[in-house]
Order: C-alpha cells, then sequence, then structure tokens
C-alpha cells in the first residue's frame, strides 16, 4: 500500500502554496501601504489645513461608525441567529449580514451629504435632494433585496 504524501506548503482548502500566500500579502501590503502614502502626499500638497482636518475628522467617524456601530450590530444579529437555532443556515445568515455591512457602508457616503445640507449654501442646486429619505429608501431597497435572495438561496437548497 503506498502512502501518498500531503504537501504541507499548501494551504488548506486551496491550491496556493504558504509562500505564495506570503508573497502575495506582502505585495498587497506594499501596494496598499503606496497607496495610502500617495494619497496622503496628494492631500497635503492640493489641500488647505482646514480641508485637510475635514477629511482626517470624516476618516475618524467612518472609524467610530464601524467599531462601535457597524460590527456590534454584525456580531449581535449572528449571535441571535444562532441561538434561533439551526433553522438559520450560514449562507442566509451570511447574506442577511452582507447586507447590514452593504447598507452601513452606502451609509457612510450619504451621511456628510445629510450634514452638509443642514449647512447654509450659497447654491441650492449643490445638494437638490433629501438625502435622509433617500437613505431610508436605500435600506427599505436593500432589505427587500436581501430578503429576495435569501429566498431565491432557499428555495434553490430545497431542490
Amino acid at each position: 500500500m503506498s502512502e501518498r504524501r500531503v504537501d504541507e506548503s499548501r494551504v488548506e482548502g486551496g491550491g496556493m502554496s504558504a509562500r505564495t500566500m506570503r508573497l502575495t500579502r506582502t505585495i498587497l501590503i506594499v501596494v496598499g501601504v503606496l497607496g495610502l502614502a500617495l494619497g496622503a502626499v496628494v492631500l497635503v500638497s492640493k489641500q488647505d489645513l482646514p480641508a485637510i482636518l475635514s477629511v482626517a475628522a470624516w476618516m475618524l467617524g467612518a472609524i467610530i461608525l464601524h467599531d462601535a456601530i457597524l460590527s456590534p450590530i454584525v456580531f449581535l444579529i449572528g449571535v441571535v441567529a444562532r441561538r434561533a437555532g439551526r433553522r438559520v443556515s450560514k449562507v442566509v445568515l451570511a447574506i442577511i449580514q452582507g447586507g447590514i455591512v452593504t447598507g452601513c457602508l452606502l451609509m457612510l457616503l450619504v451621511i456628510p451629504e445629510i450634514y452638509a445640507k443642514t449647512l447654509p449654501i450659497a447654491n441650492d442646486t449643490v445638494l437638490p435632494f433629501d438625502y435622509a429619505a433617500r437613505l431610508g429608501f436605500l435600506w427599505l431597497g436593500i432589505a427587500a433585496l436581501t430578503a429576495a435572495i435569501c429566498a431565491v438561496y432557499l428555495r434553490v437548497r430545497k431542490r
């Protein structure tokens, strides 16, 4: 009986070797750091201090929103769904969490417009829409689409 040798340098569940994975991660990290550095240089060279502080405040707000609101909500939904029993599949849970994450990320783009709408603007055509209402409709659309995707998945799975 011949013994099959397992290539221990292969990453579990995939075809990439550990060395290739390390190289890929290193390249992605370097490209990311270079992109951040380029963005910082362009920001500092093209903008004045108030604009830079506004970008910093927006980024800090995005981090706080993610860490204080988005992550706990997704985590709690996962806990509640798991406690609901085996009736909720992991795929359905992932679809629901994906809908929540998508909505929260889009909300990050709309919140500055909602805030800007409260400020005095010299030109009314700059922010012409009711962004808060549109955010509400966005959440309704994401909820409907998420429910539809879950229904389609469950129907296909039953077959």
